[in-house]
């Protein structure tokens, strides 16, 4: 029984002429009325109607017209050149026949869209589908009815039960049973293409097929997989293609659904895209003769067929879901590296985009996820290096314009409409400004006009397919119209992206990776236009920070080329500098926070590269504080001591070498050689700055040395900087006010100290001297050093003496010394009770272990002496008194400084006291050298001081003292003194105890002092 011949114009010699036992349907020929649903998706050139004339030559965006001229591409070959020696009884082989057709004629016309009557779109959901008169559309595009195409669905008469019947027997047959010729596999397409037709109108047959579709999936399988990969020798393919179409004409849609559709989905595609280049297909014709067909014009039908058969997909596709999965599966052969699967990917898509276009009747909801994927790949593949590629792609383009158009329409928001209007305007007047061939030839026009209507998710999607497009080393062109791709999208809409923390996922994977030095400057450029936006600032540094350090060179050579807008600059650098501050306010922590060593080393990296040459300069005073404090956070820490985030370093261990102290110290010096500070970074290295800006116990004095040298050097800087530190003093944990501390105290030496008011100096420095940290205190008293010179502030010091006093009895010496150092500058005007207080206190210090201390007690106790008015002369003469016997001693102390300054005072006390001392007590050689000198002056001291008894109990004391040389004066004073001394006072009072006291010294290592003991006994 002959097989129903298939409504799809002549078939090829051979194998579709044998006769089955199944009955024949009509056969069709050249010209005869279409009957297949698979036929219905042709032009309606290709319908029994009559072709309507010729349209006015309309724009077309190919070079030529070159659906009249051959080119070498194979998808092209497909849809142009008849098949050599093949008659009617052949497929499709003419140029009237041919479905695949291109928009227009000619390559002139501009691009026009007008509002037309968007504002008359019904409201109800119902009518919210685009018609004709809502959006115009761009002239050089065929103006085709969008009404319903069942004007062209001219069915055949119903199959007799009969042949249906025994049509469901062949088929189960196939299923149960092995196809193993040629003849065997063609007649179970054929049954199961007729069967189809039978779905409308014969119930039996629709409930077999319903209940079988596994089972033709599953033969379909088989059948495409036993056909060779590498060649092309039967029209199998071309058969299971057609049976797919005219089941999907039927609403039954064998590639949608479960897996195995979908696995026959990609087999499908696979068969026809992955085939050898159609050179290498005759070739293969040429080394194997024997071939009942010509494989030139086989490929070309079998391509025909698989472009219908995707068209059959989109047909009725109301809601785009479809498309959606037509996409799914087409996506990597458009990227793929080879040119001839790439033209072939994209003919596809493109003529799957004109099929919808004219057909398109969009219905809520929309299921279409991809647009901006789409969009993105398509405008990739128009800047392709292949012409023919890049032609395929403009077509399809064009087209999915006006889709995207109409979709819009359909999916706004009532509350966007005015959004819509003005999307719509923007596109037309972009358009304006190109022509046809023009626009659709350049990526960065293409990014420009969809851009206005894809919303944020869209954006997205359209961003990282173009970052795949830069990840793609094959082919080449997709790197280059990828990275203009980026940067012209990123440049219009980046207000509008909301994955921005995604996208820089991507962009720092495809950075670690890259080894393209053009990529790297486009993933440079567009990180730069994501940075600039205040969007989306902190999500870009937080995600370039995000990785090891010190930086690999690719992330180290982003940092230092940024390409940033002069006016951007600031608001970056300012940013970056907020994340170290943030880590420098919180409280005290067990491990240092990453982010402030990331922040330090990314700085250093930005001031290497000077790219923010400007926005450096401004922010310097801030910069260089910051960097300050957190040298001083990370001083003695090592990496192990900052809290890294899980899996940064997964394969690694960090180097002992790199500690958060090397990233700060090298971000400082750079610093300051970018914004040429060179003096003062010579300074620092000539007096070992760095050394003590990075030790514990003197890093302070690295601070105070830079200060004084900035100061010196650069008083602008330095003044800016001033300024700076007023509202800094009052931020961060203690080590950031330390460090900001010393810095403002060195500067309170500059003239413009007197300007600020006494709450920003003095009073602060009263708070630092109440604290218990000394560090401050030390600060707080070399501040007000600083500012006795200033007249304006002396009376406001003045009133912080009493807690200058207390200072006085502190164990650190340099806060003593320092309070001395202010009290020598106020005890001329001190009142009596607070001089005679301090008086009291300077004496408990005379002999004070730290020779400093002791040293300047005596000269404060003088020059206390000298201020004491003539009136309080009488209150203050027994301390005089008091303090005589202790710098006589100390005036032989072995240190030369002490016994001068002893000298001193003792001259000091007699002029008060009206005294003049004998000229042995300014001798400076040792008493016990010459033991007259002594006796002279202890005869004097004799003569004018009572008690003298009390001035042997206080010499005595001093036989005790740990200086060698106070002792031997104590034991050869006291030994002279006593002959002055009454006897009836010695009487009284005893002499055991002076004894005493001397016989211990009899049994002291030092044979000079038991020698001078021996002699005041006996």
């Amino acid at each position: 029984m002959p097989l129903p011949r298939r409504g799809r114009g002549p078939l090829l010699a051979g194998p579709r002429m044998a006769s089955t036992s199944l009955p024949r349907a009509r056969r069709v020929g050249r010209g005869t009325p279409l009957s297949s649903p698979a036929q219905r998706l042709t032009p309606q050139r290709h319908s029994s109607e009559q072709v309507p004339p010729r349209p006015e030559p309309q724009a077309d965006f190919r070079s030529g017209r070159w659906l009249q001229k051959g080119s070498g591409g194979d998808a092209r070959d497909s849809r142009q050149t008849p098949c050599a020696g093949m008659g009617s009884r052949h497929r499709i082989c003419s140029q009237e026949e041919v479905v695949m057709h291109c928009a227009s004629d000619s390559d002139s016309g501009s691009v026009d869209l007008q509002l037309g009557n968007l504002e008359d779109i019904k409201k109800q959901p119902s009518s919210l589908e685009l018609t004709d008169s809502d959006i115009s559309e761009i002239p050089g595009l065929p103006r085709e009815s969008l009404t319903d195409t069942s004007r062209h669905l001219t069915h055949q008469g119903p199959l007799g039960e009969v042949v249906v019947e025994q049509l469901i027997q062949s088929i189960q047959k196939c299923f149960n049973g092995e196809l193993k010729s040629q003849l065997q596999k063609l007649t179970a397409l054929r049954s199961l293409s007729s069967l189809s037709r039978t779905l409308p109108s014969d119930e039996t047959m629709e409930s077999f097929i319903h209940s079988h579709i596994a089972d033709i999936v599953r033969l379909l399988s088989t059948l495409v997989e036993e056909e060779p990969l590498q060649s092309l020798f039967s029209p199998v393919l071309q058969e299971v293609f057609i049976t797919i179409t005219d089941f999907s004409c039927q609403d039954v849609y064998l590639l949608f659904g479960s897996e195995d559709r979908a696995d026959l989905f990609s087999l499908v595609t696979k068969s026809v895209i992955a085939l050898p280049c159609i050179k290498t297909l005759t070739h293969l014709q040429e080394i194997m003769p024997g071939g009942s067909c010509n494989s030139e014009c086989l490929y070309r039908q079998t391509f025909q067929a698989f472009v219908e058969m995707l068209q059959s997909l989109v047909i009725k596709d109301r809601h785009l879901e479809n498309l959606d999965i037509v996409f799914k599966h087409m996506d990597p052969w458009l990227q793929s590296d080879k040119d001839h699967e790439r033209e072939r990917a994209t003919t596809s898509m493109a003529q799957v985009l004109k099929c919808l276009f004219k057909h398109l009747s969009l219905q809520l909801p929309v299921r279409f996820q991809r647009l901006g994927h789409l969009v993105a790949l398509m405008a990739l593949l128009c800047g392709d290096p292949l012409k023919e590629v890049a032609e395929e792609a403009a077509e399809g383009m064009h087209y999915l314009l006006h889709i995207t158009l109409r979709l819009k329409c359909v999916t706004y928001n009532k509350k966007n409409r005015q959004h819509l209007k003005r999307a719509v305007k923007r596109c037309r007047e972009l358009l304006e400004l190109y022509n046809i061939k023009q626009f659709y030839s350049c990526p960065f026009r293409i990014a420009q006009v969809f851009e206005v209507f894809l919303n944020s998710n869209e954006l997205y999607q359209f961003l990282m397919a173009t970052l795949d497009g830069l990840k793609n080393l094959k082919p080449p062109h997709m790197q280059r119209s990828a990275g203009k791709l980026l940067i012209a999208l990123v440049k219009k809409a980046q207000s509008r992206f909301e994955k921005v923390p995604e996208i820089m996922g991507v962009i720092c994977a495809l950075l670690s990776t890259s080894s393209q030095p053009n990529v790297r400057q486009q993933i440079t450029n567009i990180v730069s236009l994501l940075m600039s936006r205040p969007k989306y600032t902190d999500t870009v540094i937080n995600h370039l920070l995000c990785h090891p350090v010190p930086y690999d060179r690719h992330l180290a050579e982003l940092w230092r080329t940024l390409e940033v807008e002069l006016p951007k600059t600031t608001w970056i650098l300012w940013r970056l500098l907020r994340k170290l501050q943030k880590c420098h306010d919180s409280g005290t922590q067990e491990k240092m926070a990453y982010v402030a060593v990331a922040v330090t080393d990314a700085l250093y990296e930005v001031f290497v590269g000077n790219r923010l040459r400007a926005a450096t300069f401004r922010l310097f005073p801030q910069l260089l504080m910051t960097l300050l404090v957190q040298v001083h956070h990370a001083i003695g820490l090592t990496m192990s001591d900052v809290a890294i985030p899980s899996g940064l370093y997964p394969e690694q261990e960090v180097s002992s070498e790199v500690t958060p102290l090397c990233f700060a110290i090298q971000a400082t010096k750079t610093l300051l050689l970018r914004t040429f500070c060179w003096q003062e970074f010579n300074i620092m290295e000539k007096n070992k700055g760095w050394t003590l800006l990075e030790g514990k116990d003197c890093h302070l004095q690295g601070v105070s040395l830079l200060a004084n040298a900035l100061l010196e050097r650069n008083h602008l800087l330095a003044h800016k900087v001033m300024y700076l530190l007023v509202p800094f003093l009052n931020r961060g944990n203690e080590k950031h006010k330390l460090t900001s501390a010393g810095f403002f105290v060195e500067l309170l030496q500059s003239p413009v100290a007197r300007r600020f008011p006494s709450i920003y100096c003095v009073a602060r420095l009263k708070d630092w001297l109440l604290l218990e940290n000394n560090l401050f205190k030390i600060l707080a008293l070399r501040g007000l050093c600083y500012l006795t010179r200033q007249e304006e502030m002396r009376e406001d010091i003045k009133s912080l003496l009493p807690c200058i006093l207390d200072l006085l009895c502190e164990s650190d010496e340099k806060i003593v010394l320092l309070a001395i150092q202010i009290l020598l500058q106020f005890v001329r005007t001190m009142d009596f009770t607070t001089l005679s207080a301090m008086m009291r206190t300077l004496f408990s210090l005379f002999g004070d272990v730290r020779p400093d201390v002791h040293r300047f007690s005596m000269t404060l106790f003088g020059a206390s002496i000298k201020s004491v008015k003539y009136t309080d002369k009488k209150g203050v003469e027994s301390q005089v008194l008091d303090s005589l016997v202790p710098l006589l001693l100390y005036s032989q102390d072995e240190n030369d400084a002490i016994a001068a300054e002893s000298r001193q005072v003792l001259t000091i006390c007699a002029r008060f006291l009206k005294w003049k001392l004998p000229q042995a007590v300014y001798c400076k050689d040792p008493w016990f050298i010459n033991p007259s000198d002594v006796a002279t002056i202890c005869k004097f001291f004799g003569k004018k001081c009572k008690g003298k008894v009390n001035i042997l109990a206080q010499t005595l004391m001093f036989s005790k003292n740990a200086k060698l040389p106070i002792r031997r004066a104590a034991v050869l004073f006291v030994g002279l003194l006593s002959k002055y001394v009454d006897h009836s006072e010695l009487g009284m009072k005893g002499t055991d105890w002076i004894e005493n006291d001397l016989k211990k010294l009899l049994h002291d290592p030092e044979p000079s002092l038991r020698i001078i003991a021996s002699q005041a006994l006996f």
